[in-house]
């Protein structure tokens, strides 16, 4: 039997997030829509409505439908000299997946694999589960949540195979700069070392500017041909109800060894989702749809700020650059909280849900609790407002 480790971030939102009544401000993905509201988003209204339902439901396009490929390979194509093949993408149910099936496929006993912590506890330890040997590579809050090749150099090994990073960081919201990425790619290159960019939460981007010259473009875009990227529409678009990932890379070689493994698992996605995730990625809807969720972001994450600023004696972070995510660390009377207690009685008392840091992302994290804040701007604003009244009382 395969020993693997509690996945704590999963096993809380399962415990908590159904509590009658409850603000879920633990929740990572922008605020969902339904179909209905997808549709709404459109600027052409002579694309066909997204579910036909006249099609016969057989198992589809195996490796995902050719129109949602190509419009993925469109996007991961942009300012790039060489642009990506659809046949190097591979759809699955929802990024968790992707990231399963590539870590089950291509890691094993006696391989190393570093990975960026904190981060989604999947990211290291499927890896450990599978016999491999794992080192992290520790983000630091005086750095900014952001990587430091110097902190990389010494983890790597001989029997060193893969890198993983997470890009927006989940659960920091920072962002690893163009410069770094560039670093990781030529550190890797000589080794031939493969480099795992989860990058559930792009383009998610509110801190940072397209213009700035260290925006964090997608790893493929840098060429390593031992790059695999994995991306969802649960985080960015939205969409998580329909649970559609992928897994894309520029070596055709690693996306067949993928779709074979995953030929004893899925199969393949619904053609229901599929076609929603098609139609999302379509050019007259996926402008409409990111930008009403980087605007909720923005609009979100300054009600955050501004209530932490009010409560700086007893709150504090980081301020996050991109994704949906923010660690924020309490303290009462000038001593951290015990972060679990903390969401269990903030849950009784108040119905404001957040993600104990400690308990989900590593000991370390003790008095820091994840929140997600790109939920509805009246839910943040709700719950924003029913925690100030419980720190006020509990925390001052």
């Amino acid at each position: 039997m395969v020993k693997i480790e509690p996945f704590e971030v999963e096993q809380w939102m399962d415990e908590y997030e159904t509590t009658p009544g409850v603000l879920n401000i633990a929740e990572t993905c922008a605020a969902s829509i339904s179909i209905d509201d997808l549709v709404a988003l459109c600027e052409d209204p002579n694309i066909p409505h997204p579910i036909n339902t006249s099609t016969k439901l057989t198992y589809g396009a195996i490796r995902g439908s050719p129109a949602l490929r190509e419009r993925l390979a469109s996007l991961y194509s942009a300012r790039v000299s060489s642009p990506l093949s659809p046949e190097n993408i591979l759809i699955t149910p929802g990024a968790i997946a992707a990231n399963f099936l590539l870590l089950y496929t291509l890691i094993g006993p006696g391989d190393h694999v570093i990975c960026v912590y904190p981060t989604y506890q999947q990211l290291y330890s499927v890896p450990e589960s599978l016999g491999a040997e794992i080192s992290l590579w520790k983000l630091k809050k005086e750095k900014n949540y952001i990587p430091d090749i110097e902190d990389l150099k010494p983890l790597i090994k001989e029997n060193t195979k893969m890198i993983i990073i997470n890009n927006p960081n989940n659960p920091t919201g920072s962002t690893i700069p163009k410069s770094v990425l560039t670093a990781l790619v030529e550190l890797a290159r000589p080794k031939n070392l493969i480099i795992l960019s989860d990058e559930v939460y792009r383009p998610l981007f509110h801190g940072i500017s397209p213009m700035d010259a260290d925006f964090p473009p997608s790893l493929l875009s840098l060429g390593y041909e031992h790059t695999l990227i994995t991306g969802s529409m649960s985080k960015a678009y939205s969409l998580a109800g329909i649970r559609l990932g992928w897994v894309a890379s520029r070596s055709s070689f690693l996306i067949s060894a993928i779709a074979s493994a995953r030929d004893y698992t899925t199969i393949a996605v619904s053609q229901l989702d599929d076609a929603v995730a098609s139609y999302a990625l379509s050019p007259s809807v996926l402008h409409a749809l990111l930008g009403r969720n980087i605007q909720l972001a923005k609009t979100n994450i300054a009600l955050l700020a501004s209530f932490i600023s009010s409560n700086s004696s007893i709150c504090s972070w980081l301020k996050p650059t991109g994704g949906t995510t923010a660690l924020v660390q309490f303290k009462k009377k000038g001593e951290l909280v015990d972060d679990v207690a903390f969401c269990k009685d903030l849950i009784e008392k108040t119905k404001v849900m957040f993600v104990p840091a400690s308990k989900c992302f590593g000991e370390e994290f003790k008095g820091y609790v994840r929140i997600g804040f790109v939920c509805e701007t009246a839910v943040l604003k709700e719950g924003l407002e029913r925690l100030g009244k419980y720190v006020r009382e509990e925390l001052a």
